[in-house]
């Protein structure tokens, strides 16, 4: 139920040289599936079988892109896989799903990319005018470009991919597959998660998330290392960390509070755990008085059973979620939009009405969203409703792969939280504070995070 704010995107690879049939592409799907809630709008799967890089890929859900004769055809000792939302490129264009395949001097390359590349419009223009010609205006073309622009003098593709590191500015969580290696790396920022398990069998496993993982029985090893570069050549890792520690890590903070799955553990902090603390904080800074707690579905409940743990208010399930309806960003026009919302939560009267609410959600964008909630409350005699956010106010874009709009768009931009009650028609309204912000991620060590959405503090060197 986010207000147009949209995640970015699931990266997922395989590795297993004594693979057989489609072994890779079962559990790169199964890997996918697992990942479905950080991209809804296209997928992919591509495989390497005798160094020849075989792949499907279209627009939509993973269960509705793939079926068995799609996967029975995908046989290979390496897969990786991808789940996309757009941040760039056309959202229902088939050349912007991933994964990306392109074939050049050194063979042929795959590429799925988790993040964006704040950078890109200069490289762009810089490699057109050297004659590269692109197929859609994502920043993994960019990507795949540099790479392959600096394999032509690098003794490896790996080497490349490093050299490539200290061109790209912004976010990337990258799985990439060539003839005979698989290549992982994450920017030296860290700003998106990636990890890396292993299975029974011996296959290597890597993933945006641990919920991943835990869909293909890997064990969890450890996280990928902000600047580092994983290679797999013969069933054998190699590490590279020569881009490690050149910059402060910044972890995306939002990973915890909305993002990722509430079953997921990133860098050591257990994302259901964030949410509860998070609410937990509220009730104990942010207090009220009140009958009930409710939580918008579904990553506003961890944090209002928090609140109410907290408070000692009751907590109660107060929507009832049509699963199966789509996104409301995808209705632009406010009349549609509210029936969308509609379509998709239906407040359960019996344990609302008449009631003082607390409210508890993720986030406020826009605020179309929460004032249509609060309306439908109101409509079956909510009493008073005081809305509780999870997340400090957004007041500042993000560049880094999640679609938090232009200042201007943001209804915390300018308006005071006593103005913002009045335009969606709550009783009160409080934000978690910035600086409480490490007190709900006490198990994640030794990590620093990116909260420029909330505070405008942007690591350096990394804006367009």
């Amino acid at each position: 139920m986010f207000d147009d704010i949209r995640e970015e995107c699931g990266v997922f690879g395989i590795y297993n040289q004594n693979a057989t049939g489609n072994q890779l592409a079962t559990k790169a799907y199964l890997g996918l599936m697992a990942l479905q809630h950080r991209g809804q709008e296209a997928c992919g799967i591509a495989v390497n079988s005798d160094r020849e890089i075989y792949f499907y890929k279209d627009v939509g859900l993973v269960e509705e892109v793939f079926d068995d004769k799609i996967i029975n055809g995908l046989e290979g000792v390496m897969a990786i896989a991808h789940c996309r939302y757009s941040t760039a490129g056309n959202r229902t264009d088939k050349n912007s799903a991933q994964p990306l395949v392109v074939n050049y001097a050194k063979g042929q390359l795959a590429i799925s990319h988790n993040g964006n590349i704040t950078n890109a419009d200069k490289l762009r223009e810089e490699y057109q005018l050297e004659g590269a010609i692109y197929r859609s205006n994502t920043d993994t073309e960019i990507i795949a470009y540099a790479i392959a622009r600096n394999r032509l003098a690098s003794g490896s593709v790996e080497a490349a991919v490093a050299k490539v590191m200290s061109i790209l500015k912004g976010a990337y969580s990258l799985v990439i597959m060539s003839p005979s290696k698989m290549i992982v790396a994450r920017d030296p920022n860290g700003f998106r998660p990636l990890c890396y398990g292993e299975c029974a069998d011996g296959s290597l496993v890597f993933a945006s998330e641990t919920c991943a993982l835990d869909a293909v029985d890997a064990k969890f090893v450890r996280e990928v290392l902000p600047g580092e570069v994983i290679v797999v050549k013969d069933g054998v890792l190699h590490s590279n960390t020569e881009n490690c520690d050149k910059t402060k890590s910044s972890l995306c903070i939002f990973e915890y509070i909305y993002f990722a799955r509430p079953d997921s553990t990133i860098h050591g902090q257990l994302v259901n755990d964030a949410r509860r603390l998070s609410g937990r904080l509220l009730a104990k800074v942010k207090p009220v008085e009140a009958d009930i707690v409710i939580g918008v579905p579904d990553s506003g409940i961890p944090a209002a059973m928090g609140y109410s743990e907290e408070s000692g208010i009751p907590y109660e399930e107060g929507f009832g979620k049509n699963r199966y309806a789509g996104r409301t960003f995808i209705r632009p026009d406010q009349m549609s939009r509210e029936a969308a919302v509609r379509l998709k939560l239906n407040p359960l009267r019996k344990y609302l009405e008449g009631k003082r609410v607390v409210l508890v959600d993720d986030s406020m964008v826009r605020g179309t969203t929460n004032s249509i909630i609060i309306k439908m409350l109101r409509e079956i005699g909510v009493k008073e409703v005081h809305l509780r956010m999870s997340s400090p106010a957004f007041r500042h874009p993000c560049y880094f792969g999640t679609d938090v709009p232009d200042s201007i768009q943001l209804i915390s931009h300018g308006n005071t939280e006593d103005d913002i009650c009045k335009i969606i028609g709550a009783d009160s309204l409080a934000h978690l504070d910035i600086n409480d912000l490490a007190s709900i991620i006490p198990d994640a060590k030794d990590i620093g995070f990116c909260h420029a959405c909330f505070s405008g503090e942007y690591p350096p060197n990394t804006r367009p």
